[in-house]
């Protein structure tokens, strides 16, 4: 899969078409929903994040199929399990105070995507059990992230970095974990 969406493209598609998501809240939920539903996420994510945009606009057509590209992109990244997924957020030439607050909503709507669709009592007592309840957990802790003001500009890259590879692994595990949940949806 090489067609890879990038967080500048995303993000302006999404401002353009009138959407109220930004790029890392869009991935983030998507993620999120592709663990709990696989496949099946698509229509339902593509909807929200559209939500009240002009279905008639071409700039939403426009944003629809980079939309469609990071649904597919994504879709692979997590079912090949070949360490290739990355949470979307901006390049690192981007200020670190832009980066956080992204991974901030990139955490933010990734556990929106776990917990707001419909729940079977099944996949309630997997996200509370352990790992996902950590995950949850850090997840939320992450939402809550800002650059600290007494660290110097390395000290808060170093943090930033490792924080990104466990949101990262922190995905790929959720998907993981919650493939018996997926299955169970399919039939």
């Amino acid at each position: 899969m090489d067609e890879k969406v990038s967080y500048d493209e995303l993000d302006s598609a999404l401002r353009r078409c009138g959407s109220t998501w930004d790029a890392a809240q869009t991935h983030g939920l998507l993620t999120g929903r592709l663990a709990i539903a696989g496949v099946a996420a698509g229509p339902e994510w593509l909807l929200q994040v559209l939500e009240g945009t002009d279905e008639t606009d071409a700039l939403r057509t426009e944003c629809q199929k980079t939309l469609d590209s990071l649904y597919q992109g994504t879709y692979w990244q997590l079912t090949e399990r070949l360490s290739e997924f990355f949470p979307l957020l901006p390049d690192d030439d981007a200020d670190t105070e832009q980066r956080t607050q992204a991974m901030a909503h990139w955490c933010e709507a990734f556990l929106h995507g776990l917990v707001s669709s419909k729940h079977e009592q099944a996949l309630k007592d997997r996200l509370a059990a352990e790992p996902l309840s950590d995950i949850i957990r850090d997840m939320l802790q992450i939402t809550r992230a800002a650059i600290d003001e007494e660290s110097d500009v390395e000290d808060n890259e170093a943090a930033y970095a490792e924080i990104v590879e466990y949101i990262r692994v922190a995905a790929q595990l959720a998907y993981e974990e919650l493939a018996d949940i997926r299955h169970a949806e399919e039939k």
